[in-house]
């Protein structure tokens, strides 16, 4: 039995008595995801059949929204409606039931609704709605441009690009069309463009836009589609289908503040693994996840790895669902705390995970005979295990009281993810930052965001790439001299335009340009827009 599949049996055996206890704590109330239980409805353009209370859509930092409505101390607090811009990664809104959990039936979590340039033209967003269709479209813009020059001798260059995304949604609430209790499907399709600017002066481990690559150069290609349910009494939710395993697991809202990959829509240690399939691309999934009490979760599930996940060949269009790469599973599980802190009822949230894969992966350093590769000529070793591990947080310290923005404040965020050395370029990367919202009683919608990361190399990587450097071959990770560290730190301004709106002027400094001590610091000034039409 390999240690993928001892590892899924534990995963079994941790997870189904939670299942068991959440059947048997059956609550009568609403509870939002920061874990504030409300003992009356209230009203909602959600999904939730008449069965079942309605709800109200909440700011919820560890799941991906593009509408938040927020419910903040006091209870009478009228709710607010303010843009998030999450159209990178936005199966994260509607796939799981913690941002609004009705303990005691089956349910279909509420659909997206985001403010939108066009609310309801000729009546048909209404009219879907009330048959429990959700179908949307936003398009995400990146401009990046270097105001420093690069290191002279690299054949580097000082310049500008420009990225993007625009995106097709649609979700279905089968509960409220078919009466079909607890379930709905969930799909998306998207366009990109463009490239980051900051390759043009040498990094290739912080992209300047993360909103590049991976959409194969075509008009539509297909993000995910797949199936959600809800059972034993709203407290488990199981989805399976296409679905992006960074979607679920080591992923927040809070990221895509930021405009930088080191930050959005995860931390960029997490993609280095092919197994961790990330948005724009899929594998065959399955999940699930419950929450045994209201304040903790946790989740699980089989992705199966496929080899070229992220090449043209198979997946340019993300139609191709025959399946005849998979070369392995990887199986991620994840446990979260999310508190509320103080008469202001602060929002945490605090996550621990753990993912491991059975898939081929080459040695950065060593042969099949225990020798460096560089030196033998004999192929890498092929290692069928990886890991990963990672420890999220983020606390809000501060709350505004401000007219417009009920959620107004000041968030502290950061966290590490260690990589296996042996398999991954990026052994290790941390970030700490702040996000404010509403600090400026006259733009409460405007927010300001500050990151820093630090990336270390895997030192196997490094030695492997000292011994290339020294028989002038390239490099294995594509970079100009040997790898060791990087950092990255980015602050933007996001500005609330109008409904549906938003532009965030953004600056990025890198220190040490890809981790890479021959190249000199540099720096860059642009832009993230963000329009949702409907």
């Amino acid at each position: 039995m390999s240690r993928v599949h001892i590892h899924a049996a534990f995963c079994l055996a941790t997870f189904l008595p939670s299942c068991a206890i959440a059947q048997s704590l059956g609550a009568t109330s609403t509870t939002a995801q920061d874990g504030t239980a409300r003992t009356s409805p209230l009203s909602s353009t959600g999904s939730a059949s008449s069965s079942t209370p309605s709800t109200v859509q909440s700011y919820t930092p560890n799941a991906k929204v593009t509408q938040i409505q927020v419910t903040a101390p006091p209870p009478t607090d009228t709710p607010v409606v303010w843009p998030s811009e999450n159209s990178e990664l936005p199966s994260e809104r509607v796939n799981t039931p913690l941002n609004q959990i009705y303990f005691g039936n089956e349910w279909v979590p509420p659909l997206p609704h985001p403010e939108a340039i066009l609310v309801d033209p000729f009546g048909w967003n209404t009219w879907l709605r009330d048959r429990g269709v959700a179908i949307m479209m936003d398009t995400t813009n990146e401009f990046s441009g270097a105001i420093t020059s690069p290191t002279k001798g690299y054949g580097l260059r000082q310049g500008s690009s420009n990225a993007g995304q625009y995106s097709l949604e649609n979700d279905i609430d089968w509960e409220k069309l078919a009466n079909v209790r607890g379930f709905s499907t969930h799909a998306l399709v998207v366009g990109r463009y463009g490239i980051p600017a900051s390759r043009m002066f040498g990094d290739n481990l912080n992209p300047s836009s993360e909103i590049y690559g991976a959409g194969g150069n075509v008009v539509v290609h297909l993000v995910y589609a797949y199936a959600e349910e809800t059972i034993a009494k709203g407290r488990v939710d199981l989805a399976g289908g296409r679905i992006p395993l960074l979607n679920d697991f080591s992923a927040s809202p809070l990221y895509c503040t930021f405009q930088n990959n080191a930050f959005c829509g995860n931390p960029k240690a997490s993609s280095d693994n092919i197994t961790h399939s990330s948005y724009p691309d899929a594998s065959w999934a399955f999940r699930v996840r419950t929450r045994p009490t209201t304040s903790t979760y946790i989740q699980t599930g089989v992705y199966f790895s496929q080899a070229g996940i992220y090449a043209n060949t198979q997946y340019r269009t993300g139609f191709k669902f025959n399946g005849a790469d998979i070369h392995g599973e990887a199986i991620p599980v994840e446990a979260g705390w999310e508190p509320l802190f103080g008469k202001d009822k602060l929002p945490g949230h605090y996550k621990v995970g753990y993912v491991i894969d059975n898939a081929p992966h080459k040695d950065n350093y060593y042969d099949v005979n225990g020798q460096p590769y560089m030196i033998s000529g004999l192929p890498a070793r092929t290692l069928h295990y990886s890991w990963s591990a990672w420890a999220l947080a983020d606390q809000m310290v501060w709350r505004h009281h401000v007219k417009g923005n009920a959620d107004a404040g000041l968030i502290l965020l950061g966290g590490m993810y260690a990589n296996s050395p042996r398999t991954q370029l990026r052994a290790q990367q941390y970030s700490a930052g702040l996000i404010d919202s509403g600090f400026w009683a006259a733009r409460p919608l405007d927010t300001i965001g500050i990151n820093f990361s630090y990336v270390r190399v895997s030192k196997t990587a490094t030695a492997t790439e000292r011994l290339q450097a020294m028989y002038g071959l390239p490099l294995m990770s594509s970079s100009l001299t040997p790898q060791t560290f990087g950092e990255v730190l980015e602050a933007t301004y996001r500005i609330h335009v109008m409904r549906g709106i938003t532009f965030a002027p953004d600056f990025q400094y890198y220190f040490r340009p890809g981790a890479q001590k021959a190249l000199k610091d540099a720096a860059m000034l642009g832009f993230k827009s963000h329009i949702q039409f409907f």
